[in-house]
């Protein structure tokens, strides 16, 4: 009885550890991306930073998602995450570690982008908001390189008594097909689509006069004002814009105009748009 009792206790032990690994849910699209509370269980800022982040990393052509910044280093407020409380999957045999970023109560020489650190009122989220990536190192003898294999949002616990853990119950996987829909989104003039093909390809329900405001609003981050609109008020796909089935939109020079949900105002628009001008190479 004594054996079978250490069986069944290591079994329900390995159980619970598959069960918290496998609990953390994944979000392999902006449909999927759409069903999150945010703005309640949620912090918005999270669609901000991740936003942010799917647009700093490179993706090839072979799904391989290359780091561009060095979190050994703390660029962007980036730095080594223990999992000490596993939260996340042990970390498999080899060079692999596991870094977050997110923190904006940061005085470093490469800090994140304005418009990360200061957004408008809306979508602030008490320096709550996180990401963790986990990192591969590659060396070759002759060559040394980070890839990123694995991608989360997730959030501190607002209350103070539970420390700097991060909230399980609001951890999320943001999978490659997913960081490849948000970078459709990017903010760089000379590689975005414009904000109607975006519109019709993730059958948005903004119009045009709203695109219009949008536009007005946030200036040169119109692409992100669009993005955040879609995952916070567009719940249920227009079919107006275009029922047939969608591809990968492709990127365009063409200039655009921009869409709004914020109410900062011009002032806003205009002071974001002159601290990207310097933020830019940030992106």
């Amino acid at each position: 009885m004594k054996m079978s009792g250490r069986v069944v206790s290591c079994c329900v032990g390995l159980f619970l550890v598959l069960t918290s690994v496998s609990a953390v849910q994944k979000l392999d699209s902006i449909n999927a991306l759409k069903q999150i509370n945010f703005g309640q269980s949620v912090p918005m800022h999270s669609l901000v930073l991740l936003h942010w982040f799917a647009n700093t990393v490179d993706i090839d052509n072979n799904d391989v998602i290359q780091l561009t910044f060095n979190p050994n280093r703390e660029d962007y407020g980036s730095h080594h995450y223990g999992n000490y409380e596993g939260l996340l999957d042990p970390l498999p045999p080899g060079r692999y570690r596991y870094y977050t970023v997110g923190n904006l109560n940061q005085d470093i020489p490469m800090p994140l982008p304005t418009y990360v650190v200061h957004p408008p009122t809306e979508y602030e989220g008490n320096n709550l908001d996180r990401i963790i990536f986990r990192v591969r190192e590659h060396n070759t003898g002759w060559q040394a390189w980070q890839t990123i294999d694995q991608v989360y949002i997730t959030q501190h616990y607002e209350d103070s008594y539970a420390g700097t853990s991060y909230d399980p119950a609001h951890t999320y996987r943001i999978t490659i097909n997913l960081l490849r829909q948000i970078r459709e989104f990017s903010t760089e003039r000379n590689q975005r689509n414009s904000l109607s093909e975006l519109r019709n390809h993730f059958r948005s329900n903004i119009d045009d006069s709203q695109l219009r405001h949008l536009t007005n609003t946030w200036g040169k981050l119109a692409c992100l004002g669009l993005l955040l609109f879609i995952v916070t008020q567009d719940k249920h796909p227009s079919n107006q814009h275009n029922n047939r089935p969608q591809h990968v939109a492709r990127r365009n020079t063409q200039p655009d105009f921009l869409v709004n949900i914020p109410k900062r105002g011009q002032n806003y628009a205009y002071n974001i748009y002159r601290e990207n001008i310097r933020d830019t190479t940030d992106l």
